[in-house]
């Protein structure tokens, strides 16, 4: 079998790779930007429940929400900081002066108790939350 014989006048082309790279870290870097402002509000320590998706609507309604977080040791935390009852009171009649179909949204803890959410609720409902929805998370799996 004959073989050809690599010319010495031949050069194999280089291929660059660095613009290419650059390219896709900063299509990369937008997507996670993108992909993190699109989650909603956060809330530091709170894991909320997730479900297989039945009964959710495909299109959630766009309305300023206001977002009330439940730790798993009953704590209130609003904005990733701790508050009190009566500063979650004062936070929701402000948000609801400013916001009158606003709603607020509850994220609690998925190990949290059920009673201690619903005593939550009662407050919040005396405050004057009448419209205070629970979070929750779609998940992918059913077996979530």
């Amino acid at each position: 079998m004959r073989f050809k014989k690599n010319r010495s006048n031949e050069e194999v082309p280089d291929i660059n790779l660095v613009p290419m790279m650059d390219v896709l870290m900063t299509v990369l870097t937008f997507f996670i930007i993108i992909s993190m402002t699109l989650t909603g509000q956060q809330i530091a320590n709170v894991t909320i429940p997730k479900t297989n998706g039945a009964g959710l609507s495909s299109k959630p309604e766009e309305k300023p929400s206001l977002a009330v977080g439940l730790t798993d040791k009953n704590q209130i935390v609003l904005t990733d900081k701790p508050v009190n009852v009566d500063q979650l009171a004062e936070a929701m009649q402000q948000f609801y002066k400013q916001h009158p179909d606003g709603i607020v949204l509850l994220k609690a803890d998925r190990n949290l108790d059920y009673s201690k959410v619903l005593a939550l609720l009662k407050t919040m409902r005396d405050v004057g939350g009448d419209r205070v929805s629970l979070a929750i998370e779609q998940s992918k799996n059913t077996a979530d």
